[in-house]
């Protein structure tokens, strides 16, 4: 809880309540033996929270006349000039789309995965409970939403989405999910007809109240696509559909008033890419109230002193992948590495068969390719298997692993001087 301290080893770590589009959002302030560290985490200034929850910027003030060694302050938004709205900014426009709503309402939100956690429904709550309308949504949710207070919907609105073919369009506002086009998402499901409650029909109204991330346009575009095939009317953050989402970062005026309270000696920009990083140093130090800037990156191993603050070293950094299914097991850099090459230049099956006793091909070689066009050089790939074999002494044919290397290596000479690919060979030997 925020304001309540605790103590981990050496250090004692006090939690600073702040606003962003997550409720109950904390920085924490972490008293070390050097001095005092403080990571904002992500944070937005917002002067009318809709849990009304105030940014503490009170003690954020305190910690910066007791003087603070070093601030790391979120990037995200630090190529936005000013402040960044509220999250109440977005109600006037969403009580008018749902106003004029006349039959399903689909209300996607950026941050529904945190949905117990998250005050964001509050605008569309006000919306869809002013009209009678209906929320499909699994009890469980819903309790845990209302019972730690952070979504009030009058008594009986609420329905399990079974219950949604017992009411007519115009009655049901559906909070779904999918905000990037994520291809089993709620929304991209429903979009395309696929869902098990969720459906979109004509004259149903969609709204996206989220931001399109750079790299997912593609996918976001498709989903929006599948909605207008649909005859859904869709709303989106296109500029011209008014405000129907807001950041839940702060913007430059905001992070230069946190550094101006804080005054740190060292300032660590985090959570952006490098240009982000470095274009936040450099305001931090035009304030003048930070002595040194520093950028690091992901693995970056960053020491400091109460005089000083330097990289250190690296560490390996990165993600971590697991198979799907039933495993939970590492995905290891040598599979990974295979399942490229596969992806990319695809495989070729040699298969050998020979006699155990005599060492003799029995018959004439299997060339199979997959994943390039080389069937017209499979021919030419089973005369030169059987030219190598021919080429190997009597004792190199009695051990397999000799014989699978040499028939890898020619094939991948062959292979890769004539399509210019290097697919992944598998000698393969059958033993007769």
């Amino acid at each position: 809880m925020p304001r309540e301290k605790l103590t981990i080893g050496p250090f004692t770590i006090e939690p600073i309540h702040v606003t962003h589009s997550v409720v109950d959002a904390v920085s924490l302030a972490i008293e070390t033996p050097v001095g005092v560290v403080i990571h904002t985490g992500d944070f937005k200034i917002d002067l009318a929270p809709l849990d009304g929850k105030l940014f503490d910027l009170h003690t954020f003030a305190e910690y910066g006349k007791r003087g603070v060694l070093a601030l790391l302050q979120d990037s995200t938004n630090i190529d936005r000039t000013g402040y960044t709205p509220g999250e109440a900014a977005v109600i006037p426009r969403l009580d008018e789309i749902f106003s004029r709503t006349k039959k399903k309402a689909l209300l996607q939100l950026f941050l529904l995965v945190h949905l117990p956690h998250s005050h964001r429904p509050g605008p569309g709550a006000r919306a869809w409970a002013q009209g009678g309308r209906h929320w499909p949504l699994h009890a469980g949710e819903h309790g845990d939403c209302a019972d730690l207070g952070y979504i009030d919907i009058p008594q009986g609105l609420i329905i399990n989405p079974n219950q949604m073919r017992d009411f007519a369009p115009e009655q049901l506002m559906l909070l779904i999910s999918g905000t990037q086009g994520e291809p089993m998402s709620a929304l991209s499901r429903a979009a395309v007809d696929n869902h098990k409650h969720a459906s979109v029909e004509p004259g149903d109204t969609v709204v996206l109240s989220s931001r399109i991330i750079p790299g997912n346009e593609k996918s976001i575009f498709r989903v929006i696509d599948h909605l207008y095939r649909r005859d859904a009317q869709v709303i989106y953050d296109n500029g011209s559909n008014g405000l129907i989402h807001v950041s839940g970062h702060g913007s430059q005026e905001e992070m230069r008033l946190l550094i101006n309270l804080v005054r740190p000696k060292f300032f660590i920009p985090v959570h952006g890419n490098y240009g982000n990083l470095h274009k936040h140093a450099q305001i931090a130090m035009e304030t003048g109230a930070v002595e040194h800037a520093i950028v690091i990156e992901d693995g970056d191993v960053l020491e400091l002193d109460k005089k000083d603050v330097r990289k250190k070293d690296k560490v390996t950094t990165g993600r971590v992948l697991i198979d799907s299914g039933s495993s939970t097991d590492v995905v290891e850099d040598l599979v990974l590495r295979d399942r490229r090459i596969l992806s990319e230049d695809g495989v070729v099956l040699a298969v050998l068969a020979i006699n155990k006793r005599t060492g003799k091909v029995e018959q004439s070689p299997e060339v199979v390719m997959r994943g390039f066009g080389g069937s017209d050089i499979t021919e030419q790939a089973r005369e030169l298997v059987l030219k190598t074999l021919d080429g190997l002494t009597t004792e190199e044919k009695t051990d397999y692993g000799m014989v699978k290397e040499k028939v890898r290596v020619e094939l991948k000479r062959m292979i890769q001087k004539t399509t210019g690919r290097r697919p992944m060979i598998m000698p393969v030997i059958l033993e007769i």
